[in-house]
């Protein structure tokens, strides 16, 4: 397979720089009547004006990224140190607040890039994890079943020196006059691959006044196979109404639409992972996962007139026997219009 240059440069920068990819640029959002027969409602669309799809049609109702860096949260620049999520949201009618029942009328594009590495990028430990580069695209349907939220999808992971992203982490590092990941580091990463990756979650939100509880299941199977159970409880009304996805890294959830509100919401998470299988930790290498795999979170989100912020902090636990310690990643979004 050749090597993706332009997508592995854009995922790279983001990752490694935290700025988002030139091709990534935000739409700007902000509140317009609902349609007709939905009066009393808000839904988001285009500053232009909501775009009516053609009948079957989809038009675009929403974009979200995210960035995870543990430059940003514990600064040691190992394991999974950097992560760039960008969302594209298509449906068949205008964002009306709510997700439809009919599997398929809200579709979600998904990319995601992510660079895993040892502790030391020169000499690491015998037993540290190996390095890794991964490129994903999906397509993941969002819609409701009762009062639960549920997503459906799948991904294609692609890995190894094909991405390209060993040699641009390398280049920055040297750029910026860090230490680089040694040529037995990179001959040694994780190989060429590409792996079929099924996604499913489920949740449902429980309101108390301005405090919503969202306990959550998710399934994935394919280049990391696991269970996973957990909670996140927002305060605030940023974010009600809204589109949230989950960061695959993180845990973080990150808005796709707005509302029009502005001011904060204040975000508390936990979750808890029984891993069969991964990939980036292949057991004919002699690595054995952890009994379970936790994360622990918190964010705000900030919204202005014009412009929005999101920051948070994950502490990932322990991903494999020998690790030591967890590590915290910081989650960074910005959408600034001045």
């Amino acid at each position: 397979m050749p090597r993706i240059s332009p997508l592995f440069g854009a995922a790279a920068l983001a990752v490694s720089l935290n700025v988002a990819p030139l091709w990534a640029q935000e739409a700007d959002f902000a509140p317009v009547d609902a349609p007709d027969g939905a009066a009393g409602e808000r839904t988001a669309a285009p500053t232009e004006g909501p775009v009516a799809p053609a009948r079957g049609g989809y038009s675009k109702i929403g974009y979200g990224r995210l960035i995870n860096n543990d430059l940003l949260g514990d600064g040691q620049d190992r394991w999974r140190t950097g992560s760039v999520a960008s969302s594209r949201v298509f449906g068949r009618a205008p964002w009306s607040g709510a997700l439809p029942s009919r599997v398929g009328d809200v579709v979600e594009f998904r990319f995601l890039g992510e660079v895993m590495a040892p502790d030391h990028l020169g000499t690491p430990a015998a037993g540290d994890r190996p390095f890794a580069g991964a490129l994903s695209w999906g397509a993941h349907t969002h819609f409701v079943r009762g009062e639960t939220e549920m997503s459906l999808g799948a991904d294609l992971v692609v890995t190894g020196k094909q991405t390209g992203l060993d040699g641009f982490q390398t280049g920055l590092h040297d750029l910026l006059g860090r230490d680089a990941a040694s040529s037995a580091v990179r001959d040694a990463q994780i190989g060429n691959g590409v792996h079929p990756t099924l996604v499913f979650e489920a949740g449902r939100d429980v309101n108390f006044g301005t405090m919503r509880l969202r306990p959550f299941v998710e399934a994935r199977a394919g280049a990391e196979t696991l269970l996973r159970a957990g909670a996140d409880l927002t305060i605030g009304s940023v974010g009600l109404g809204e589109l949230l996805v989950r960061d695959p890294v993180s845990g973080q959830r990150y808005r796709t639409t707005e509302n029009g509100e502005t001011g904060y919401s204040f975000i508390l998470g936990a979750d808890v992972a029984s891993v069969d299988s991964s990939i980036f930790l292949p057991e004919n290498r002699g690595y054995q996962l952890t009994d379970a795999r936790r994360r622990a979170r918190l964010g705000m989100h900030w919204q202005g007139e014009t412009s929005s912020v999101f920051y948070g902090l994950t502490y990932l636990g322990e991903e494999f026997v020998g690790q030591g310690e967890g590590q915290v990643l910081g989650s960074l979004r910005l959408n600034l219009d001045f």
